[in-house]
Formats: C-alpha cells, structure tokens, sequence
C-alpha cells in the first residue's frame, strides 16, 4: 500500500470556487445521527449542515420523512461519471436525492502482530476464527445492523440479500449467545478503529478503508462465507442554507480525477467511472488495487443487504438495539 499524502482536495475546491467549507466528523452511527437533528429538522430549523453523508439507511430515512432536498442535476454535471451499477438504488430511484461518496466492503480486520500471537495465522479467513476461543473478549462487532448480521446470517448458511424473518431472529439468537458467552467485546460505531489500532480489539468485523489504512500492521479480508458491499451516500438536507454550493461540491467530487485523488487517501471503493484511469498519474500503485476497483472475483464474495423498506428495517433494527444493549 502507498503511503499517503496529505488530503488537499477541500482546499483545492475552495481556492477554485471561493466557497469555504466546515468538515465536520462527527457521525459516529447514522440512526444515532438522525435521532440527534430530527428535532431541529421537524421545525424547519437549520442543523449546520448543508450536506451529509449517510449510510443507505440513513438516506432512506431522512427521504421517507421528508428531509431530503432534491438534486438540482444542472449544477452536477459529472453525475453522469456515476458508476452504472450504483444509478438505480431501491432507497433512492432514480438518485433524485442523493450520490454515493464511497462505497466499501465489511469484512473482518485484524492486528496482524496480536492475531500471530493468540492464533498463530497471519489473517483471519472465516467466522469460526473471529469466534475462536482464543480471541474471546477481543472482537467487536458493529452497530449498524446490517453490517453485523448480514455476516452472521451468511455465516449461517443464509443469504443477507434475500431471508426470511425467521432466519433473522435464529441469527440474532446466535448474536446474543456470543454476547452472554463474553466473546464480543463492544458493539460500535466508527471508534472501533481506535480499539483495532491500540490493541484492545484483536479483530474486528469492519470496513475496507478504515481498517486498510491502519497501515502494514493491520489486515482486512471477506470471510468465506461472504461479505457485504455497501455505499454511504451524499444527501442535502431540507434545511441546507447553501443549497446550490453543496451541489457544486458534489459535481468537484465527481471529477475522475478528484475522485482518484480522493481514493488515494480514503482507500475505500471509488464510484466514478474514470478513476481508475486518472489513477495512473496520480498512483500506478493502486491502479490495480482490487479494494479501491474491486476485480469480478472479488465481487463475487460479496453481497448487498436486502433491501427492507423503512418499516422493515425499523423493526429489525430495534430488535438489533436490544440484543446488542450490552
């Protein structure tokens, strides 16, 4: 893996376009956000943000309620650099409200040092070994519900793309048994790197970019049972004060090579169509690198979470919130 530069595309846009931007990271788990700024969204009152990007849940919901501004596409002409795959989205037909920023893999990560220790293997290959004895105590698991079960329902032998109800509450009854058995050791948002990078987590089941770029100590692969492929999603919110210039942000972003420029640093899936090409001045490295632009193969060890529909996924996620309050 390279070693990164310094991110400059934000100042970048700023010094073509004289409009200053305030990043903020500060979504740690996209329900919790909504629940956060509902109050001020449901009063029509600013929530100091004029875009944000969600996970496809978190986009779904704040469509389905009504907090979604449209996409003004004539002040996004590079929408069309949208990768084909990634255009047509059952949380969002016909992307009228929303982009991909990234998308990425959950899969399972480790500390390579510490795993050698404790296993004797260099990588973690399945879910019997993030459930091996030797690591209880020492794995973490995600909030996002869809993350964490969609692993455990095809470690199961099911399919996070297409299963019953029945097989959710057997995955979930599995979940809870390695809770009360004391082999997870936290449920969390985005701070499970920090317990990865310090050693407080031995493995981790994660995402792409945030674990590769930990650095060499530290290792991500999809279990052979399966993995999931997902895309957080840029959206304008209906209180946005800035409306046009969120927009002309997106359409900077969907420059191929801003985009390369940007997979460069975040080492997570890029979706726009001539990345991989304006990589090869930035980076020949990754060029080829298949967590970046995923190969056919690759892909084939992955799925999407079924799509459930607000009510749905409401339901399934309160029953998730409730087995995992550890």
């Amino acid at each position: 893996m390279s070693q990164k530069k310094n991110p400059t595309t934000l100042k970048d846009f700023t010094s073509s376009t004289g409009i200053d931007v305030v990043y903020t990271d500060d979504i740690n788990d996209s329900n919790e956000f909504f629940a956060k700024v509902q109050t001020n969204l449901e009063q029509g009152r600013s929530i100091d943000r004029d875009i944000v990007v969600l996970t496809e849940e978190g986009v779904e919901l704040f469509i389905d309620s009504g907090f979604a501004a449209p996409l003004n596409k004539e002040l996004i002409p590079n929408w069309v650099n949208l990768l084909p795959s990634l255009k047509e989205v059952p949380f969002d037909p016909g992307r009228q409200y929303s982009l991909p920023w990234q998308s990425g893999f959950t899969g399972i990560g480790w500390n390579t040092p510490l795993l050698e220790r404790e296993l004797g293997v260099k990588k973690i290959t399945s879910m019997d070994q993030f459930f091996d004895p030797k690591l209880k105590g020492r794995v973490t698991i995600l909030t996002e519900m869809t993350d964490s079960m969609g692993l455990i329902l095809n470690w199961l032998g099911y399919d996070m793309s297409n299963f019953t109800s029945q097989q959710f509450d057997e995955a979930l009854e599995v979940l809870v048994q390695k809770i009360d058995e004391g082999f997870i050791r936290q449920v969390t948002g985005n701070d499970y790197i920090a317990a990865l990078d310090s050693g407080d987590a031995i493995a981790v089941i994660g995402w792409s970019g945030d674990v590769l770029g930990l650095g060499q100590k530290f290792g991500f692969g999809i279990p052979d049972s399966g993995g999931m492929l997902w895309a957080d999603n840029m959206l304008i919110p209906s209180v946005a004060t800035h409306k046009s210039n969120a927009e002309r942000l997106m359409n900077y972003y969907y420059d191929p090579v801003v985009a390369a420029r940007l997979a460069e640093w975040v080492q997570y899936v890029c979706p726009v169509a001539g990345a991989q090409e304006a990589m090869e001045e930035i980076d020949p490295n990754l060029v080829e690198d298949k967590w970046i632009f995923p190969t056919p193969e690759l892909l084939d060890t992955v799925s999407e979470f079924m799509y459930l529909g607000v009510e749905t996924r409401v339901t399934y996620d309160r029953q998730f919130q409730k087995a995992v309050n550890m």
